[in-house]
């Protein structure tokens, strides 16, 4: 993405139109843009063209189209358009805004270009651009991949820079002044005998004038709230549970429902006998869900649970593997050219250095399972057909998916349906799935006028993911004194793209990056380095999961790094510094060793270990240290270090760090998610942990902005916390874990 601080009119359609005696400003990159959600509610005489800033006589409201769980998306964004409109974020109001392509994320598909992030070439920096386009061609709304910032760096400080151009020469109209005369600060213009005029006197006459031809955005130097640490505007709300989550949702005369469908996920339902629950108090409506299950609607939630208990199932059965050995069969299977998916990396001639070796050649194998997402809030979604217009509340990452999925279920055009985006209690990619939207619209249009609130058990919920995939890894290393001489990697999962898009009608030509996503990628320049992705057929739905394939490949490189620094007698971070030649990781490498201050002498049975992943563009080091205790393993401290190349908001940064790590741990350390006879075993909490208070370690952080780049920090965080962990155990026991989660081999405490 260029970092340019003018935009010229002839690159970038900019407009304004009056509202309610207001003015909305916005941005579009395209000659071509898609038309503005906004004027669908417009009154006749008002008209809008772009929908990112309005301004009328109760303030200003800055929509900020990414969803909110918990990353502090809302405060981010809005933070770069009232940097540039000079006025302080907490005095705006900040939504979501409707559905729509206009919305799209520009950046999301930047992850797949055939470049690794350290590669800053111009080539490479131009084909990241060339992604942008077919990202506006589907026009998809979509927060995830850790692309937000990434994709509203530009985007919405060009936003505020252009309101506040309008605002002056709006004023400038008004006082029949030169507009050079003037400045803006704390949401008003100021003349030079200092009269104050607020923007919100301004709105409509600003509405009218001719905006020029291009707008300067401020250097870095003049920022006042980008790059400092600014309270969230959502604090106060979730703080007090006032805060709308899809939970809360309430409309007029609502029902309550919930689901049952078939635990072999996939399968169809051949038939069910309702009879004991349609006699239970508060049971409403016992309604189909196509082939697939069924939908229990009453008075509550809960007799809608207890009433889903009684009815009795024939469930058909899936062909996929039956069983979690059966899935590991068939991703071993895989290691075949036939599913060879990708070989984004083949330096020098690995199988040369290998052959020469021999019986030096050190062969390892690596093995992660399927992890579901677990979100704290249990999938649910309201819905209200009325009139032929579809109504939808959900904590949702993709509402124009959500927007094109209820088209398809109900018939009805996408003009006639709103997806109103609550705040999401947790995503990790699983509400970028439609199916818990899907179902809630399956039911709003067998009861048509009624709003009906779908919620799903924990146990449905967890049975019925669409999960991390398993994946296994094969290594064969060769160790030439202190250096790696050749290092090839096999990584065999099932393809997270192929389902997820998938189920959304779409279908993804070319390989499948994720797979190997975090193992061709990486900073390390050995001469003899090849990564080979397998991809396993589709059979149990996998999608993408909080660092998507980072999470699963940053465990079976690192750990396998630290394998072959001992092989070479060597310290772990000097042997990776030597393969390291960009700055900016190798920086992130040098900080992290100094947090932690790697190399002290560590109390008797204590363990350090390092890791080094680069996902989504971010170098992320870790160095963990545990102690082995009589009773088991304990986690004292991680150190980490990461590079964002633009740090905006420092406090947040660090809180996505601590939030990312403690996830990661909790799945290496626990997670799991296994089949038997075809169904997912976990159902709650109790046999799907997570990591406790006290577990929890205490997190150190060290934020750099050497990075060419700015990036985003959802994810990175997550993908080095496995390794490290291992890799301290190892340190610690000489146990070395080569197979998630490790309390199969390992007791925490």
């Amino acid at each position: 993405m260029s970092t340019l601080g003018k935009i010229t009119r002839r690159a970038f359609v900019i407009g304004s139109a009056a509202i309610t005696g207001g003015v909305l400003f916005g941005y579009y990159k395209y000659k071509q843009p898609y038309p503005n959600p906004l004027t669908r509610d417009l009154h006749d005489g008002e008209a809008a063209l772009t929908p990112y800033v309005l301004i009328n006589a109760t303030g200003v409201t800055i929509i900020a189209p990414r969803a909110e769980m918990g990353q502090g998306v809302r405060t981010s964004l809005a933070a770069m358009v009232a940097e540039e409109l000079d006025i302080d974020v907490h005095s705006v109001t900040v939504e979501h805004g409707p559905a729509s392509k206009a919305y799209y994320n520009a950046a999301v598909l930047e992850e797949g270009a055939p470049f690794p992030p350290h590669d800053n070439s111009a080539m490479a920096n131009g084909v990241r651009d060339l992604m942008h386009v077919p990202a506006k061609f589907l026009g998809t709304q979509i927060t995830g991949g850790s692309s937000s910032t990434i994709d509203a760096f530009e985007k919405m400080r060009i936003a505020g820079a252009t309101a506040r151009e309008a605002l002056l020469l709006a004023a400038a109209a008004k006082l029949k002044v030169d507009k050079n005369t003037l400045r803006t600060e704390n949401g008003a213009v100021i003349t030079r005998d200092g009269q104050r005029i607020p923007y919100t006197e301004l709105a409509t006459l600003a509405a009218s004038v001719s905006l020029p031809d291009d707008v300067s955005l401020k250097p870095r130097s003049e920022w006042k709230q980008i790059g400092r640490s600014i309270p969230k505007l959502d604090m106060v709300e979730k703080c007090t549970g006032t805060a709308t989550f899809g939970m809360d949702v309430i409309q007029p005369d609502m029902l309550y429902a919930t689901i049952k469908v078939n635990p072999h996920l996939g399968a169809k339902l051949n038939s069910f006998n309702a009879a004991n629950a349609t006699a239970m108090p508060g049971v409403k409506h016992i309604l189909p869900l196509g082939e697939v299950g069924v939908a229990v609607v009453a008075s509550n939630t809960w007799y809608a649970f207890k009433a889903a208990e009684v009815i009795e199932f024939d469930w058909a059965k899936t062909a996929y593997a039956q069983t979690t050995e059966g899935l590991f069969e068939s991703a071993i299977a895989a290691f075949k050219e036939s599913h060879q998916d990708s070989q984004n990396r083949n330096d020098g001639d690995v199988d040369f250095v290998i052959g020469q070796a021999g019986d030096a050649t050190i062969n390892r194998e690596y093995r992660a399972p399927m992890l579901a997402h677990a979100t704290m809030e249990p999938m649910n979604a309201t819905a209200l057909l009325k009139n032929g217009q579809l109504d939808i509340w959900a904590g949702n990452q993709s509402p124009t998916f959500a927007l094109a999925e209820a088209a398809k279920v109900s018939g009805i055009s996408e003009e006639n349906i709103r997806v109103h985006t609550t705040y999401l209690g947790g995503g990790f990619g699983r509400r970028a799935e439609m199916d818990f939207i899907v179902y809630a619209v399956m039911v709003a249009i067998q009861l048509e006028g009624t709003p009906v609130k779908v919620t799903w058990t924990r146990e449905e919920d967890m049975t019925h993911d669409n999960y991390r995939p398993f994946a296994i890894a094969r290594f064969q290393g060769v160790v030439s004194g202190s250096n790696i001489s050749a290092l090839d990697v096999k990584i065999s999962s099932p393809s997270v793209m192929e389902s997820q898009m998938g189920r959304v009608g779409l279908s993804i030509p070319g390989p499948d990056t994720t797979i190997v996503q975090a193992a061709w990628d990486q900073a390390y320049m050995i001469e003899n380095y090849r990564v080979t992705g397998y991809r396993v057929p589709i059979g149990i739905p996998v999608s993408s999961w909080r660092s998507v394939g980072a999470s699963q490949n940053g465990f079976f490189c690192e750990s396998m790094m630290d394998e072959l620094a001992h092989e070479a007698n060597v310290d772990p971070i000097d042997m990776r510094l030597a393969l390291i030649s960009h700055s900016p990781t190798r920086k992130v490498l040098e900080a992290v060793a100094e947090l932690a201050n790697w190399g002290r002498v560590l109390p008797e049975n204590h363990g350090m270990g390092i890791a080094l992943v680069t996902s989504f563009g971010v170098p992320v080091a870790q160095v963990i240290e545990v102690e082995k205790t009589q009773n088991g393993i304990k986690i004292h401290n991680v150190y980490v270090a990461a590079d964002v190349g633009i740090a905006i908001d420092p406090s947040n940064i660090e809180a996505q760090l601590i939030s990312g790590i403690n996830f990661g741990l909790a799945a290496a350390m626990m997670g799991e998610i296994t089949v038997k006879d075809g169904k997912v075993e976990q159902t709650n909490f109790h046999n799907f942990d997570s990591i406790r208070m006290h577990q929890a370690p205490a997190i150190h952080c060290k934020i750099l902005e050497n990075g060419e780049r700015i990036r985003g920090i959802g994810e990175p965080g997550t993908p080095p916390a496995a390794p490290a962990l291992a890799n301290a155990i190892y340190a610690a026991t000489g146990v070395r874990l080569r197979e998630m989660p490790f309390k199969k081999q390992i007791q925490f405490v």
